[in-house]
């Protein structure tokens, strides 16, 4: 036990400590991690918490507002916890420091070659975040607005600023023009989006996945026509099929789950056909028989059909033909007569 604030253990010499060692000071006084865990743990064991403490980048002393508690949703076991505290402690505030390294994190969700992997996970402010695992570590996104939590210039988006200030442009009868470094940034923002309708697609969050799929479309058509220069617009049209494919992917997988096989088979068929107009009037028309994306969506197509539930009235069809081919020329006129009966009640 070491009196932190008597000056036998000044702040950096514990700042100095090895990194990964830990420390928690209640009011006046410090104890090291490794003699206080057994004591927390069965404080948290008998008021059922969900964690031990509240994590903190930095190998400094931080200062967090809840004592000895994990932020997010206040449970009523946590709040039990957090009376408790104060209580014996006297409403005295947690400090504590912590290693860099995220090895331990990693090692808990380890990266698997050629897998996607996913997550929801509730973040310290009570929100629920999305987390993709790459090679290299941990992609964190928030779950709507800018994928990095952040609002540029008090907007959603980078692309919602720019689109106000065109609009305004506009009224005023003037052109709006993006520079160089605005569609750099454009671009890098579509980057985030990207991230996470990849990763939502993964947790069949399909709405999710056609809100952020449309959002990169618009910002497409946007620097389009916003920049005179090829090269600028070309840098983000080039990804069109592929989003379009994605965009065509969530809309269909939304309307296979909902049983609708004909209008899942429609919307399909309308994402190929865009991406084929798309590629058609691009400088690359020749783009079209090698499309990766329509090659996909055409796979998926006859598979979607192959699965799709057969209507009555196609029912009947293939009995007749099934009659035909036996001979069974009486039950054939029946399901004939019975065919023609049914396309006159759907035509009403």
């Amino acid at each position: 036990m070491i009196d932190f604030f008597s000056g036998s253990a000044p702040m950096r010499e514990i700042a100095q400590r090895p990194v990964g060692r830990e420390l928690i000071i209640f009011g006046k006084t410090a104890f090291d991690c490794d003699e206080t865990d057994k004591r927390v743990d069965r404080v948290l064991h008998h008021a059922n918490c969900s964690g031990r403490r509240v994590a903190c980048q930095t190998r400094w002393l931080q200062r967090t507002q809840l004592p000895l508690v994990v932020r997010g949703t206040a449970r009523d076991h946590d709040l039990a916890l957090l009376r408790f505290i104060d209580k014996t402690m006297r409403n005295v505030r947690c400090f504590f420091t912590m290693s860099l390294d995220l090895n331990s994190l990693l090692k808990d969700w380890p990266h698997e070659s050629g897998s996607i992997k996913v997550r929801k996970i509730a973040g310290l402010d009570g929100r629920e975040k999305l987390q993709l695992r790459v090679d290299l570590g941990v992609l964190q996104m928030e779950l709507t607005g800018r994928p990095d939590g952040r609002r540029p210039h008090n907007c959603e988006s980078l692309l919602e600023y720019h689109q106000k200030r065109a609009t305004r442009a506009e009224q005023k009868g003037e052109t709006y023009e993006l520079t160089a470094e605005q569609c750099s940034e454009l671009q890098q923002e579509g980057i985030q989006y990207y991230h996470r309708y990849l990763s939502l697609f993964q947790i069949n969050d399909f709405e999710g996945v056609v809100r952020d799929t449309q959002r990169n479309l618009d910002l497409f058509s946007f620097v389009a026509q916003h920049t005179d220069r090829e090269e600028f617009s070309w840098a983000l049209q080039q990804f069109r099929p592929y989003v379009l494919m994605m965009n065509t992917r969530a809309k269909a997988s939304i309307l296979l789950g909902q049983g609708k096989f004909a209008e899942a088979i429609a919307e399909i068929e309308r994402g190929r056909d865009a991406i084929s107009d798309f590629l058609q009037q691009s400088n690359f028309p020749e783009l079209v028989s090698k499309s990766s994306e329509i090659a996909f969506l055409d796979e998926w197509l006859e598979e979607v059909k192959s699965k799709r539930p057969l209507s009555k009235l196609e029912v009947m069809q293939r009995e007749m033909e099934t009659a035909i081919a036996k001979e069974l020329y009486e039950r054939a006129a029946e399901l004939r007569d019975a065919i023609k009966l049914l396309k006159t009640q759907k035509s009403l």
